[in-house]
């Protein structure tokens, strides 16, 4: 596998996922954050939504296709950031689409002189009109024991 600038503005297809309830609930249990807007379909009917919201995080839990021709390794990559960036909550039971985009790609030299690889991704997430919901930026550090494993 080759890291590469090339990278930069390669996208994946749009996937079809759903806020499904169980999920929502499971996912919510998992953080320990049970706030009644997540699990009870009485205060979700009564909120100013009208409806259950999932948590902020929760998009972690969707497809997002894959990006032809980025190979990222399976093991020893850092996750080093996480923003969202919300227009609306996400509704429970509702269908979403995402996907994601290399956004960035850089180098920088670690603490014991090689190189790290940084790759900056983007994941975006639509309802079913194409309105877009969220964006999620994240920070993916290869290490230089991943890289040098990878024989790059």
């Amino acid at each position: 596998m080759r890291l590469s600038k090339a990278w930069i503005g390669k996208q994946s297809k749009k996937v079809k996922n759903r806020v499904d309830r169980l999920l929502v609930k499971r996912f919510a249990e998992s953080i320990g954050d049970l706030h009644p807007f997540y699990i009870d379909e009485e205060f979700g009917k009564n909120s100013r939504y009208g409806r259950n919201i999932a948590p902020p995080t929760f998009p972690r839990t969707f497809e997002y296709g894959e990006i032809a021709g980025v190979d990222l390794p399976k093991k020893g990559l850092i996750h080093g950031e996480e923003t969202y960036i919300y227009s609306r909550p996400l509704f429970v039971d509702e269908e979403i689409y995402c996907y994601a985009r290399i956004e960035e790609y850089y180098e920088k030299v670690g603490k014991n002189g090689g190189k790290m690889g940084f790759v900056i991704i983007k994941r975006f997430g639509e309802d079913a009109k194409g309105e877009l919901i969220f964006t999620e930026i994240q920070n993916v550090i290869i290490t230089e024991a991943v890289r040098k494993e990878m024989k790059v």
